[in-house]
């Protein structure tokens, strides 16, 4: 085994929350590290027994469930319930008793602490090969103590990516339209919390109608439309201001905004003089540029992650269907040709992947597709499901459902491999939702 040590490295974030210390990487050879990795095509078939225990110190219990429910909600690892474990009185700076943990046919075990000083959490654990008797990786965070979460999450991140060799998708947040009330009295409120249903906060009051909200990039700034009496307007909502400012376009109706995958600009539906057509917006400049023209409906565009592209809905060959065009909106291709009518198409993170919903053989479906509209796959169907967003790594797909007439929605998820089907951890009606990149 040949072990490499790391100096400490400090992470500031935006938010001034979380700093980053690699404690120790152990870099495996041989057998032992092949043994203990996570096949993520298969994983779902035949999840990782993985093994948690919980945290000593602070926080220690709530931080090992939080890193539970994280790995256990991917499919890709079988979670091991405390109850079963043999070793109780475990350290994390001694060696586990690897035999104790083969018996309950344990393969990765992490073990870990939390110590308070000077108003901060330090959380270090480590992560183990029990069948290698191997340490995998030890590192440690520190923060203010009431962002012991955001800890979890990170170790959580650390974890997946060091045993599925994919980036992690826990340290990040949602954005949707939290509904209630009745139908004919129906509130929609701008809402954001972790991707794992914790810290809901709402950004508007209830007065307007909320629609189509979405994070840049960078997971700082909010752009969604608002529907009150005077029409339906572009805002933007900055998350660590909260300043709100709407987005000056003609018309009396723009929605469906999306920003650019720089920030600087963003893409947008308006309908002028009845008819509906696609926009960008610099920010910047102030600059508004039509891409679109034609008398039928082109909405929800979405420009790729390297800028080149936006895909977008139209009506344009007779019923809605999925197109593509060039970022300066030269270019237009069809991409969807099959049965039933297409809408919401929205780029992977990576940009080889386009997810869309459809709604065909009498309910709706969430589905992707290559980018050229090649090996459509269908994921997820139900009486209504639509609006799907992407995880930060491309992994994982959220959306929102509809169980039956009447029924109020709610955010579920699904694995791009169209395993592991989910209700997301927030019970309480939402729509519509937007899922922001990794924080930093």
């Amino acid at each position: 085994m040949n072990v490499s040590f790391y100096k400490f490295l400090s992470i500031k974030s935006s938010y001034q929350l979380v700093t980053l210390a690699l404690l120790t990487c152990v870099a495996l050879f041989g057998p032992a590290m092949a043994q203990i990795s996570v096949s993520v095509t298969e994983g779902h078939k035949r999840p990782m027994p993985l093994a948690i225990v919980d945290f000593n110190g602070p926080h220690g219990s709530a931080i090992a469930a939080t890193v539970r429910d994280n790995l256990d909600r991917s499919g890709l690892f079988q979670v091991q319930n405390p109850e079963v474990f043999l070793q109780r009185d475990i350290d994390v700076n001694l060696a586990p008793r690897f035999a104790d943990w083969r018996i309950i046919k344990t393969e990765a075990l992490v073990i870990g602490r939390g110590m308070v000083a000077n108003g901060r959490l330090k959380v270090e654990f480590r992560l183990w090969d029990v069948y290698g008797e191997s340490q995998l990786i030890g590192l440690e965070f520190s923060s203010s103590e009431e962002n012991w979460r955001r800890i979890a999450h990170k170790v959580s991140d650390a974890i997946y990516r060091r045993l599925t060799g994919e980036v992690g998708y826990f340290d990040s947040r949602v954005v949707f339209v939290a509904e209630s009330g009745g139908k004919k009295k129906r509130v929609k409120r701008l809402a954001v919390m972790d991707q794992d249903g914790a810290n809901p906060s709402y950004l508007t009051d209830g007065t307007e109608q909320i629609l189509n909200p979405r994070f840049n990039v960078q997971g700082q700034q909010i752009v969604y439309s608002a529907m009150s009496d005077r029409g339906v307007k572009i805002w933007i909502v900055d998350m660590d201001s909260g300043r709100k400012e709407i987005v000056s376009v003609a018309g009396s109706m723009a929605f469906a905004p999306r920003f650019t995958p720089d920030g600087q600009s963003i893409v947008f539906s308006a309908d002028r003089d009845g008819d509906v057509d696609i926009y960008i917006k610099s920010l910047r400049t102030g600059v508004v540029t039509q891409l679109t023209n034609n008398p039928n409906i082109d909405t929800s565009p979405d420009m790729s992650p390297d800028g080149n592209q936006i895909v977008f809905t139209s009506d344009r060959g007779g019923s809605s269907q999925i197109y593509v065009m060039n970022g300066d909106g030269s270019n237009v291709r069809r991409l969807t040709f099959g049965e039933g009518r297409y809408s919401t198409a929205v780029w992977s993170p990576n940009g080889d992947l386009i997810a869309f919903t459809r709604q065909a053989e009498g309910q709706f479906q969430i589905g992707v597709m290559a980018k050229d509209g090649s090996g459509l796959r269908i994921l997820a169907q139900a009486y209504l499901v639509e609006g799907p967003t992407w995880s930060p790594n491309g992994r994982v797909i959220m959306f929102q459902r509809e169980a039956g007439p009447g029924d109020p929605p709610t955010l579920w998820t699904v694995d791009v491999s169209g395993t592991n089907l989910r209700q997301s951890p927030w019970k309480a009606s939402g729509s519509d939702p937007g899922w922001s990149s990794t924080l930093p």
